[in-house]
């Protein structure tokens, strides 16, 4: 099978749809990991991120936000019932699901069985996570085995599975650009031009 994985970088037209499920979130303990989650799902190339847990507007107004003043075109909105959605998607055959889990398949065996034929959800749990999503996800992969944050699992995983964004396409349109430079920042702001 196919991997996503390369070292050129691809146009977002040329990949499946990408969600990233962040399970069991907690309003005033996981505010900020869970804005982190759904900053590098942004970056390292999601369509969208879908929270789950307690509902928590400030997290959806972040990443609205990022994505106004950066460009690039991402989603994101709250799933009430996230296992109801993942079951519907699996029963459906509708995308394929992965699970990062400290207790899965190791990442680098994983990558090559995962399809990229079709959407993708990745799963992020942080709170404890229903037993169902193992059984549920056709891939549980694991980014290490020993505990870590599930931001660098994600990041690990989407760079690797992913491989590279072509940035100047998939961030267009925002109000503040970043020039890559070698020294200093260099920022161009569009509102004030």
């Amino acid at each position: 099978m196919r991997s996503l994985r390369t070292r050129e970088p691809m146009a977002r037209a040329e990949l499946p749809r990408l969600s990233v499920l962040r399970l069991g979130h907690r309003r005033e303990r996981d505010k900020r990991i869970t804005s982190h989650l759904g900053l590098t799902a942004r970056a390292f190339g999601a369509d969208e991120v879908v929270l789950a847990g307690e509902e928590d507007h400030s997290a959806l107004e972040t990443w609205n936000s990022v994505t106004e003043h950066f460009g690039g075109e991402f989603e994101c909105r709250y799933e009430p019932k996230p296992m109801a959605w993942l079951r519907r998607a699996s029963k459906g055959d509708e995308a394929t699901i992965v699970h990062l889990t400290m207790y899965g398949q190791p990442w680098r065996e994983a990558l090559p069985e995962i399809p990229i034929d079709k959407p993708a959800i990745v799963v992020v749990g942080g709170t404890k996570v229903p037993s169902e999503t193992f059984r549920l996800s056709d891939h549980n992969v694991s980014i290490g085995n020993q505990p870590h944050s599930e931001v660098s699992a994600l990041a690990v995983f989407l760079d690797a599975w992913v491989g590279p964004i072509d940035e100047a396409s998939r961030f267009d349109g925002g109000l503040i650009e970043i020039v890559p430079s070698i020294r200093g920042k260099i920022v161009i702001n569009h509102e004030e031009e």
